[in-house]
C-alpha cells in the first residue's frame, strides 16, 4: 500500500491483537502485514480514542473511490470475519480500516492484486464511544 495515513489504535486493542497473533496456528503473510500496521500506529488509552476512529468491533461506512461503491462493515477478529457484514482484521480490507479516522483514505490491494482507494466516511458504531470495553 503506497498511501499510509497515520492510524490510531487503543492499547487494549493492541494487547488483544498481539494475543490473537501469538495464538495463530498459521503465522502467515497476513499476520506479518497486521504486525507492520500495528508497528506504525499511534496508541492511546481505550477511554481516550476519538469516536471517529475505527477500532475493533467498530461498524464503518466507507467508499471505494474508483467505483464510488459504498460499504458498511464491522471490523472483527478472524472467527467472526465473513459473518453478517463482518470483516476480519487479518483481511487486507480489515487491516486497511483499522485505526483510520473519518475523512482519511488508504490505498488497498485486493487479494487479486487490484489497487483500490478506500475513504472512511463515518464510524457508525464504536464500542469505546458507547463505554463497551469488553467486546
Amino acid at each position: 500500500m503506497s498511501n499510509k495515513p497515520a492510524i490510531t489504535v487503543t492499547r487494549l486493542d493492541m494487547q488483544r491483537l498481539e494475543q490473537m497473533l501469538n495464538n495463530l496456528d498459521d503465522y502467515d503473510a497476513a499476520a506479518e502485514a497486521l504486525e507492520a500496521e500495528l508497528a506504525r500506529a499511534n496508541f492511546v488509552g481505550h477511554t481516550d480514542i476519538p469516536s471517529d476512529v475505527v477500532t475493533m468491533n467498530s461498524k464503518a461506512h466507507f467508499r471505494e473511490e474508483s467505483s464510488a461503491a459504498d460499504y458498511q462493515l464491522t471490523l472483527a477478529y478472524p472467527a467472526q470475519g465473513g459473518i453478517d457484514g463482518h470483516v476480519s482484521v487479518l483481511a487486507p480490507i480489515g487491516m486497511a480500516l483499522l485505526g483510520l479516522s473519518v475523512g482519511q483514505s488508504i490505498d488497498w490491494i485486493t487479494p487479486k492484486g487490484k489497487a483500490l482507494k478506500l475513504t472512511l466516511n463515518q464510524v457508525i458504531y464504536q464500542p469505546e464511544a458507547q463505554g463497551e470495553f469488553t467486546l
